[in-house]
């Protein structure tokens, strides 16, 4: 059984441990709260901007087409663009793992269906050290976006993605992130992306048709621009929330782990000293009794 010094110095080291995890658990709590008013903030945007765009899909527009909404189905799809939303930092429990899995998991689906070009960007940091490891072509990325997404950072490295898509050089654009669901629900889903299909935009709920200024071409390259950019803002905006939410549950978990861990050193630690205390009175006892023999 180990000394009690030891002991002693095992249960400081475990207390220190549960004030760090109690205090990142209180951060992450904080943070969750402003995380999910600004995801909350944008979902409204998204949708009204959904609806103009599923609109715009069903409008009478001969003179031109945006290549968004969509181009003739291949066959065999052989070029595929993946949007990876991970977190920058760790301690968020299984957040990172479990979408980085099924990322993995479609990319082997889709070069099992035929796919020959595959072409990532990576929105976090975890994202980008996984795709690295695993050989992925990584075209783009944006590491260390704080606790609060900004467009304007993401719209560099999300630009490779759909300029590609534009030129033609892809077939279909997807996105990888974590919906928040609520607070101890986190859901990974992989989205498609591009071409806006009738299943991503929705049916409207009457027809339209549009009188454009300057030019049909002019409007609807802005607006389905902007609609993308909002899809891909929304998927970091819900990625950061479930972030915060998985960080504090876990933080939750290792300070209450702590605690047992301590309770139980201080029952070993208890069992140490009176086993000690009963061989110093052993030893006392047959002392005198050695002398008054």
């Amino acid at each position: 059984m180990a000394g009690s010094q030891e002991i002693r110095s095992k249960i400081k080291s475990v207390q220190n441990t549960r004030k760090i995890t109690k205090a990142m658990e209180m951060v992450a709590a904080s943070k969750m709260r402003k995380a999910q008013e600004r995801m909350r903030a944008a979902r409204p945007y998204s949708e009204k901007i959904r609806r103009l765009a599923a609109n715009l899909s069903q409008a009478n527009v001969t003179e031109y087409r945006h290549a968004f909404l969509g181009r003739t189905k291949a066959a065999v799809v052989q070029r595929v663009g993946l949007i990876v939303v991970t977190t920058d930092k760790g301690l968020c429990g299984g957040l990172n793992t479990n979408i980085l899995r099924q990322a993995m998991n479609t990319m082997r689906q889709w070069e099992t269906a035929g796919a020959t070009d595959i072409r990532v960007t990576c929105i976090g940091n975890k994202g980008l050290g996984f795709m690295q490891r695993l050989g992925a072509n990584v075209v783009s990325h944006i590491t260390h976006l704080g606790d609060t997404p900004h467009l304007e950072k993401l719209i560099g490295p999300m630009k490779v993605m759909i300029d590609a898509f534009q030129a033609g050089e892809l077939d279909e654009v997807h996105i990888a992130y974590t919906r928040f669901v609520n607070t101890m629900k986190q859901e990974p889903v992989i989205e498609p992306l591009l071409p806006l299909s009738g299943e991503r935009l929705g049916t409207p709920e009457r027809s339209w048709d549009y009188l454009y200024e300057p030019d049909a071409q002019t409007v609807i390259d802005e607006l389905l621009v902007r609609y993308v950019e909002a899809l891909i803002y929304q998927g970091v905006a819900e990625n950061m929330a479930s972030e915060q939410s998985a960080r504090m549950v876990a933080m939750k978990a290792a300070t209450d782990n702590a605690g047992s861990v301590i309770k139980e050193l201080q029952l070993v630690y208890n069992k140490a000293r009176q086993a000690a205390i009963t061989k110093e009175i052993s030893e006392i006892v047959g002392g005198a009794a050695a002398i008054a023999g």
